[in-house]
């Protein structure tokens, strides 16, 4: 198993049936397409997954089904994190015993204004209670999200008393001096952004590269990002830039999947899981027609 993964890897939306249940057939395609486009890899029901809003049974069901459909376990970072702590210790377990090449996990996320010693030892026990030599541990650090940031001597802590097992942190808080300084404090983890106009410059800074959202849609553009930050004067950092402004004038999950219905043709990309829900046609239509109108993206940018 490798010890350090690298590049752009594709925090994925996840389709649903009929029934609200993640659509395997349908995620393991989007998976497929994003390779082809330049993606190394996906890291599967994490925020932009909606993840919490799935059972243990139906994320591990996801997880078997994608392996089944030819997704290499390699190319697959699992967001196991969930509430309850033996929860996560399953989903853990499965995703280490299915080869999975990471294991992203978010900090105790219902209760606020944990102690730094309650984050250490929800971390703590997870390790311990998985057992396994295998694990290989991404900190998920998304405190807009989660409400629960994770203090840098947490992460200290746990490296020194875990060598080997943890081996990397995504870091979406959208800060970048916060990205810098676990660069500078952390060199021997793989430190990820999951705010793609950090992406340059957190790799100018020794960055591993980007577990985002954006790639969904545009993954070649995340690609060049990645590869060729200077690019046409930054013309590309500009694009990401002006896209994920837009972002924030709709709900970022709603219009991530109306976005994707209308690039894939595919319309049951709209669905989501409550308590998230589609955006209505008029917004829909009006965002998908700001997206065209600016001629942020190409249709060459996308999977």
């Amino acid at each position: 198993m490798t010890e350090h993964i690298r590049g752009v890897w594709c925090a994925t939306l996840t389709p649903l049936d009929a029934s609200g249940a993640p659509a395997a057939r349908t995620l393991a395609m989007h998976a497929k397409r994003l390779f082809a486009a330049g993606v190394d890899g996906i890291a599967l029901f994490g925020t932009t997954g909606e993840g919490q809003s799935f059972s243990v049974a139906q994320r591990r069901e996801g997880l078997d089904a994608l392996l089944a459909a030819g997704i290499p376990a390699h190319r697959i970072i699992a967001g196991t994190g969930c509430a309850a702590l033996s929860d996560t210790v399953e989903l853990t377990r499965h995703a280490i015993s299915a080869g999975t090449i990471g294991q992203l996990v978010l900090p105790p996320f219902f209760f606020k204004g944990v102690s730094d010693e309650g984050i250490y030892a929800s971390y703590a026990r997870l390790i311990d209670g998985v057992d396994d030599a295998r694990f290989r541990l991404y900190l998920y650090h998304i405190p807009q999200m989660s409400g629960v940031p994770i203090p840098a001597d947490v992460i200290s802590r746990l490296a020194t008393t875990y060598p080997g097992i943890l081996v990397g942190v995504k870091d979406s808080a959208g800060n970048l001096q916060h990205t810098r300084s676990l660069l500078e404090r952390f060199r021997s983890l793989s430190i990820f952004v999951g705010h793609e106009p950090h992406l340059p410059a957190a790799l100018a800074a020794g960055g591993a590269g980007t577990i985002c959202g954006v790639a969904n849609l545009y993954p070649r553009l995340i690609r060049r990002l990645h590869d060729t930050p200077q690019a046409r004067g930054g013309e590309d950092l500009a694009r990401v830039q002006a896209f994920v402004t837009l972002l924030d004038r709709v709900p970022i999950f709603a219009a991530f999947k109306a976005l994707l219905a209308e690039l894939s043709g595919d319309p049951s990309w709209e669905a989501l899981s409550p308590p998230l829900v589609p955006l209505d046609r008029e917004a829909q239509r009006a965002f998908v027609a700001s997206i065209a109108r600016t001629g942020i993206v190409a249709a060459r940018d996308a999977a």
